[in-house]
């Protein structure tokens, strides 16, 4: 059964290009299991439509996926997800809880967004050096 689950959002302030934008998109869904094996992804024509980008930016982007063997086009069907990269073993819907909760904690301490991506990424990229030094050690 054919879904299309996944709407691009671009963030023209990131500094990474609006077509790797959507390649990395696809990739966290097809790693958090929210687009699997069959799904369809919006057709080039929608996403040019929502997200106002020029139509080569979205075909660039879905054929870096396909050569990643992640999706097929579909001549006149669409372009289709072929695997996900879904650890199955693990459930994400706790850990998504757990996020939200320090998400709504940041808000009451009056952090904005910028504030709270900012102390993730400084926070996770802490945590990935520290753990780079234990696997030496």
């Amino acid at each position: 059964m054919e879904r299309s689950v996944i709407d691009f959002v671009l963030n023209p302030g990131s500094g990474v290009s609006p077509y790797l934008q959507i390649v990395h998109q696809v990739r966290q869904a097809l790693r958090l299991g929210l687009l699997r094996k069959g799904d369809r992804l919006p057709t080039i024509k929608a996403v040019v439509g929502e997200l106002a980008i020029n139509p080569n930016t979205v075909l660039k982007a879905y054929r870096e996926l396909e050569l990643e063997g992640l999706v097929q086009a579909k001549p006149g069907a669409g372009t289709f997800v072929l695997r996900t990269l879904a650890d199955d073993t693990v459930s994400h819907e706790p850990l998504r809880a757990d996020l939200l909760a320090w998400m709504d904690r940041s808000r009451q301490a009056g952090l904005d967004d910028e504030s709270v991506e900012a102390l993730f990424w400084t926070t996770f990229r802490s945590h990935q050096a520290g753990r780079s030094k234990e696997d030496v050690a």
